[in-house]
């Protein structure tokens, strides 16, 4: 596996892509898009990462206009992924990875992946035989090499990786508020797949922005460093300074950020000792606040029965503590959000406790009981 994960660290991630509507990822801005992959290819970067569901179904399409269609096959590399809860019987698995071919104009694709292993998903997998029709993917040469995604603890890693040794990477959240985190056990997870040899892909490298959208103390932390670095710098290069780390996805959704990443990521070098101090010290700054940490993938919201906008209203939640903690502002921009946002979707209010959310969540947030310091705080 040493020559698969060649060349630079960065990988383009495609699930918050630039949107014509802010209300509706499926809206992607194409034209933009095509800027941001031919600045991205231009200084010698790769690796493209999509899936299934991204951008309300709509991120492979987008992948086949603003790549596919424009760069030989043999210029780029691209992994897409195969999600437990789109496939409900065996002719599933095919029906999805046609579509997905066409989907993106590709007759294989460089990485598979087995999407977001848990649990619950493993269940799923295990009884439509998804590890065995992978391999039959890869024998075929659809699929050049296979992995899977995870958001669980590190004992069900284990297990996964001891039992199917056949899969050759895994794709893992690891950032630097998360890696002692007890719930994301970031750290843990990473020791499996060291003991295990696998490669490792990082996503949420910053936190779906939560690490680049830091309190102003957090922010002065980082600015006693001297440097002209941004701050998400900080965040992807503390992912990528892994050994086994060969690939950090960070999900660029405007040329800007896409300038700012590929800038630090071309000539990539790992933290310094004065930089992990630093990190370190965020990390205790944030722990100390109240916050929701949700990075806003919005897993939890296909078939929520009371269509509630779950990651609008903690990342409104979010901000709101940051900007009006003692909640002395009768009126905010949050507050103001949270009332327009609810004439479309069900208030926090509208929980029935149903569950469905917390099962999904990569996070394993206790949503339900943020509910309620949401609805206290907007209603």
């Amino acid at each position: 596996m040493e020559n698969v994960f060649s060349g630079k660290k960065l990988g383009f991630g495609l699930m918050r892509l630039p949107s014509l509507d802010p209300e509706d990822p499926s809206k992607i801005d194409i034209e933009q898009l095509k800027t941001m992959v031919d600045i991205f290819m231009e200084r010698g970067f790769t690796y493209f990462d999509t899936a299934w569901m991204y951008c309300g179904f709509q991120s492979e399409h987008a992948v086949k206009e603003a790549l596919v269609d424009r760069y030989p096959r043999d210029s780029y590399t691209l992994a897409t992924k195969l999600h437990s809860n789109f496939i409900k019987e065996e002719a599933d698995r095919d029906k999805v990875f046609n579509e997905q071919m066409n989907k993106t104009g590709v007759d294989y694709f460089d990485y598979y992946l087995i999407h977001d292993i848990n649990v619950h998903s493993i269940e799923i997998y295990n009884k439509l035989n998804v590890f065995d029709w992978i391999k039959e993917k890869k024998a075929a040469g659809l699929a050049k090499h296979i992995g899977f995604s995870f958001h669980d603890g590190p004992e069900l890693l284990d297990k996964v990786l001891t039992q199917h040794p056949e899969l050759e990477f895994v794709q893992i959240q690891l950032n630097y508020l998360d890696y002692d985190s007890p719930a994301v056990q970031s750290r843990a997870c990473y020791e499996v797949c060291v003991k295990h040899n696998k490669p490792v892909i990082i996503m949420e490298p910053v936190k779906g922005g939560t690490l680049v959208n830091l309190p102003e103390i957090a922010k002065d932390r980082l600015a006693k460093l001297g440097s002209d670095l941004s701050v998400a710098s900080y965040a992807v290069r503390f992912a990528a300074s892994h050994d086994n780390v060969k690939m950090v996805l960070s999900g660029m959704s405007n040329i800007a950020q896409l300038e700012d990443n590929t800038s630090y990521m071309q000539d990539f070098k790992p933290l310094t000792d004065e930089e992990r101090e630093a990190v370190k010290d965020v990390v205790e700054i944030l722990n100390s606040e109240t916050m929701i940490p949700c990075t806003g993938c919005s897993y939890c919201t296909d078939g929520c029965p009371q269509n509630i906008a779950i990651p609008k209203y903690f990342s409104l939640y979010n901000n709101e503590m940051k900007e009006n903690p003692e909640n002395t502002k009768a009126w905010t921009a949050q507050k103001a959000y949270y009332k327009a946002i609810a004439k479309d979707f069900g208030k926090a209010s509208d929980c029935i406790g149903c569950g469905q959310c917390e099962a999904i969540c990569p996070q394993h947030l206790n949503i339900i009981e943020y509910f309620e310091v949401v609805k206290e705080r907007f209603e």
